[in-house]
């Protein structure tokens, strides 16, 4: 935190901070004379504020939480009038430089970031929360006064945590020397308290174990739930009472799923905001930190060859592939409360649909962003049974090994209905779309694993080649692929002719190939997505109207599915899906784009 100081005010300053409300912390002013006389300046006029404001240690306002709701900005200043100005955190003699850069720097070389992942025992935390944290810490990202805490019900003493996430820990970004000393040095700022997710007690003890590591300085606190969604708010509770910052920001990481439907949904946002500002809040949805989903809008937007065929003029349709190669293998229990289309369509794909399809945002500010997002989905029909297909994987036997079918999981129930495969279409009603078919689809223990956006461009009219190419026009579709992993690339399918002295034509690919164009390895999407909490960037993050807009979408039809026990159609382990999907794809004149490619 940094004060930016009026000109007009020349006595030592100091900042204080009224912590009555930790949610939304008063910043304030005070000097105090011989006289210990005392006057207090109120300013919400938007005049006064622009004479002072308070900005964290990464340069967003702490006061953002009024302003990006359009509540003017108050900061009360209380006054005094003398020779000493005293405050218990920051001490600025008179000689002292009161200038933008000198109080700036003085108050983030005293700032603390202290990052708790509460579910630390758990395999989210152990095999992506842990690693990303030390990538960042690799890579200097964090400030110098940092402590990563873990937090949960097991019992587990400071050393054995380290031991735990040092087998998950490598210095992969990149092979400069000093590895080794670098994770040591990482784990020595990593300890661990048990405790429960909803004793505000045993958050009490986290909040003065912090405080002995944040050595008084100010104290910016991230929080990660790793936790089963049914204790978030609990959580949430005991954090914001017990152990939120009082003089810096407090952040929370809330990772999905977000709800079962519209109901349960709203019931959990509505209980996390009785603890938490909406600012407060960053829910996590992993593959908007992949690279080629963040590279989307830049390709799109930065790309004047793009922009002009981004509409039902020139797009056929737009296919959201996703495929597994394995089954839910031990995620059994949990994936048969949630099914594919919670666990990955209404979420992941419906994202990336969003980036794809919006309009061009004002800025790159994340609430600009995000308001056309939530456009997007605003404009998107609810789903009936007729516009989706689904289906279960069965037991398989392929080069003499047996693969066992989804009921085959001791944790799944026998009779079970839930897909782990769908395909479904959605329209969106707008003018740049209207009539477009956005095909869906995302499946485990299919034969193989990806996840690309294809393109497929309408056909040529008039096209005089046609009697090259036979009567299957579809073959000489332009295809725009962007494959989001695995080995990341974008390409684009054209027409060509094959060198000779004949008319033979081909089709070749236009190919950005990442791992041949670029050196660096790709950082992990929670390497970005944690990074972009700890500097309060909002922009891959989902806000409460957009997960309300994504619900509507898709909680008719999961009702449906649920009441009228629709039964999914099998399909081998390690093939290609569901008949069905075939059939229903033909139904809006499309192939699937991966299944032509292989």
């Amino acid at each position: 935190m940094a004060g930016y100081l009026p000109n007009s005010i020349s006595p030592p300053l100091s900042l204080r901070t009224d912590s009555q409300n930790s949610k939304l912390p008063c910043w304030s002013l005070q000097r105090k004379d011989s006289n210990s006389s005392s006057h207090t300046l109120s300013t919400p006029s938007p005049s006064a504020a622009r004479n002072f404001s308070v900005k964290s240690v990464n340069g967003h306002p702490l006061q953002a939480l009024f302003m990006q709701d359009g509540v003017s900005a108050s900061l009360p200043i209380t006054k005094s009038f003398g020779n000493e100005w005293k405050d218990e955190r920051f001490l600025f003699d008179p000689s002292e430089d009161l200038s933008h850069n000198s109080v700036l720097e003085k108050a983030e070389s005293q700032a603390t970031l202290t990052i708790t992942v509460v579910g630390a025992s758990g395999d989210l935390a152990k095999k992506k929360i842990f690693p990303a944290l030390f990538a960042l810490y690799y890579e200097g990202c964090f400030p110098e006064h940092f402590t990563i805490f873990g937090f949960a019900r097991s019992k587990m003493t400071d050393e054995e945590l380290r031991v735990t996430i040092s087998r998950t820990l490598t210095c992969r970004i990149d092979k400069r020397e000093n590895c080794d000393d670098k994770m040591q040095e990482f784990l020595k700022r990593c300890f661990y308290l048990s405790g429960q997710y909803d004793s505000e007690d045993d958050f009490a003890v986290l909040d003065k174990k912090m405080k002995e590591k944040e050595g008084g300085r100010l104290s910016n606190r991230l929080f990660y739930l790793s936790i089963p969604p049914n204790v978030f708010v609990d959580a949430v509770r005991c954090a914001s009472r017990s152990a939120s910052s009082s003089v810096g920001w407090t952040r929370v990481i809330v990772e999905k799923p977000f709800g079962r439907d519209s109901e349960s949904s709203g019931e959990l946002t509505r209980g996390l905001k009785q603890h938490l500002t909406e600012d407060q809040i960053f829910r996590i949805d992993h593959y908007l930190g992949k690279e080629l989903v963040e590279n989307l809008s830049v390709l799109r937007f930065s790309n004047l060859v793009f922009e002009p065929l981004w509409s039902r003029n020139y797009i056929r349709n737009v296919q959201l592939i996703f495929s597994e190669d394995f089954g839910t293998e031990g995620r059994g229990g949990y994936f048969d409360n949630y099914g594919i289309i919670r666990d990955i369509m209404q979420n992941h794909l419906l994202q990336i649909l969003a980036i794809f399809a919006m309009e061009p945002p004002v800025s790159l500010d994340a609430e600009d962003i995000r308001n056309e997002k939530v456009k997007v989905l605003r404009s998107i029909r609810q789903l009936q049974l007729d516009d989706v297909v689904i289906g279960q994987y069965k037991s398989h036997n392929r080069g003499g090994k047996v693969y066992p079918a989804y009921t085959d999981d001791p944790t799944v129930p026998k009779n079970s209905l839930t897909a782990t495969f769908a395909a479904a279409a959605l329209f969106i009603d707008n003018a740049r779309w209207d009539g477009v078919p956005f095909l869906m689809k995302a499946g485990k223990a299919l034969h193989s694993r990806r996840a690309e956006i294809r393109v497929q461009f309408r056909h040529v009219p008039g096209s005089l080649y046609k009697r090259n190419f036979g009567a299957d026009i579809d073959r000489t579709t332009n295809e725009l692929v962007i494959r989001v992993q695995p080995d990341e690339a974008i390409y684009l399918k054209i027409n060509n002719k094959v060198p000779g002295l004949s008319m033979r034509l081909d089709r070749s690919n236009l190919n950005l190939h990442y791992a041949a164009r670029y050196q660096g390895e790709i950082p992990d999407a929670y390497e970005r997505l944690l990074l972009d909490a700890i500097e309060g960037e909002r922009r891959l993050f989902i806000r409460s109207d957009e997960l309300d807009a994504a619900w509507s979408i898709f909680s008719p039809l999961l009702k449906d599915l649920e009441e009228k026990k629709i039964a999914p159609e099998l399909y081998p382990y390690g093939s290609r899906g569901p008949v069905g999907a075939h059939y229903f794809a033909s139904k809006f004149n499309v192939r699937w784009g991966d299944l032509c490619e292989n």
